[in-house]
């Protein structure tokens, strides 16, 4: 599902993503449904998009993106104390 809007560096990463989910027991379709929006997402982000986004949309594409990345036993951890 490559998009021309995308640079290799972004095709590689939706490769590298939508792999990586079927590995671990994702649809064909799920995976690259995931995948795509996780490289939006960060290309949002990173300001590689063609429409300008403001800087309060970057900067919630930027938080977001780092949320992503802490998520794991630590948001299994914080669930089981809410409780």
């Amino acid at each position: 599902m490559p998009r021309e809007a995308w640079s290799p560096k972004r095709e590689r990463q939706y490769e590298h993503v939508k792999e990586s989910l079927k590995g671990r027991g994702r649809s064909e379709e799920t995976a690259e449904r995931i995948a795509a929006a996780t490289v939006n997402q960060t290309r949002t982000a990173k300001g590689e998009t063609k429409e300008p986004k403001s800087p309060a949309e970057r900067a919630q594409a930027r938080q977001d993106m780092s949320r992503a990345g802490k998520k794991g036993g630590k948001a299994a951890a914080g669930r089981s104390r809410a409780r």
